[in-house]
């Protein structure tokens, strides 16, 4: 391994979701086990995967089926912390192939992130509420792209694992796909070992190139520091001259869009992707 891959945390200890290969297993928007309406499920198990995260596997209301998410959806979590009911949205890293439970990869970013703070106090046999809606259907695959990339900060990864079960464990795909994934430090980047897995197995068409913002200047890491800039985009990312055939997906925390591509919400974009000539039409923030 190269001093500019992260530090492999491969263990048994490690959940199937965060090791297995990309599996292609599809389903349509509507059929999620998760209605518009709240039901309460139950932690089964957990795995601290670094030193902010942990996976948490749910149990789900029938459990003889998988949860049925459709490709990059997300569904809402909600519990009761202190007076106030606070939901939260959450994109599953396990995919349809995996029966009877799901699992949510989650940083914990202190007490001031209600839910991720209270997600990680909880223990096996708790239970807390989720729900899926139609407002949180994403893209869906197969993707009629070329070319993809992706920009990602954090947890933001989870919606581009979805995304690359469904383009590497596609075997009539041949799209490509090229991720600029901003992290703080080596040893705290989420999926890092499944994604290497991942581009060295699939290395016609997967690149993942790690760029960390707070790593410290006498470590041994030679890849790229700071945050993800144009110069990144222009050399890593599919160029806006391909048209139809590209797209930029991106998904981080608040301060990446804004840089990245404008605040989420707006539909046209700004920041580094327009600076580097990418029409509303070819990113899709997630």
């Amino acid at each position: 391994m190269s001093s500019s891959s992260p530090p492999s945390k491969k263990t048994h200890s490690i959940p199937g979701s965060l090791q297995s290969p990309p599996k292609l297993a599809l389903v349509p928007p509507g059929k999620c086990q998760f209605t518009s309406e709240f039901a309460s499920v139950k932690l089964i198990e957990r795995w601290s995967v670094s030193t902010t995260s942990t996976v948490f596997r749910f149990d789900l209301p029938d459990k003889s089926q998988p949860l049925n998410l459709s490709t990059c959806a997300c569904i809402l979590a909600k519990a009761d912390i202190g007076e106030e009911g606070v939901v939260r949205p959450y994109t599953p890293i396990s995919t349809n192939d995996q029966i009877g439970s799901f699992d949510l990869l989650v940083k914990n970013y202190g007490e001031s992130a209600k839910m991720s703070h209270h997600l990680h106090l909880m223990k096996v046999n708790d239970t807390i509420d989720f729900k899926h809606i139609d407002f949180n259907v994403k893209i869906q695959a197969p993707f009629p792209f070329k070319e993809i990339g992706m920009i990602v900060g954090g947890t933001g990864i989870t919606p581009m694992i979805q995304a690359l079960h469904a383009i590497l464990g596609d075997k009539d795909s041949e799209t490509k796909v090229s991720m600029l994934y901003g992290s703080k430090v080596a040893n705290d980047i989420l999926g890092s070992d499944m994604l290497e897995d991942w581009a060295a197995s699939h290395s016609e068409r997967l690149t993942v190139t790690h760029v960390l913002s707070d790593e410290p200047g006498d470590s041994e890491w030679k890849g790229e520091r700071g945050f993800i800039s144009k110069e990144m985009v222009s050399q890593r990312l599919p160029s806006p001259e391909g048209g139809k055939d590209v797209i930029i997906f991106v998904c981080g925390p608040p301060p990446m869009y804004n840089a990245i591509c404008g605040p989420r919400e707006d539909k046209e974009i700004s920041g580094v992707l327009q600076e580097c000539g990418y029409e509303a039409s070819q990113v899709y923030k997630f």
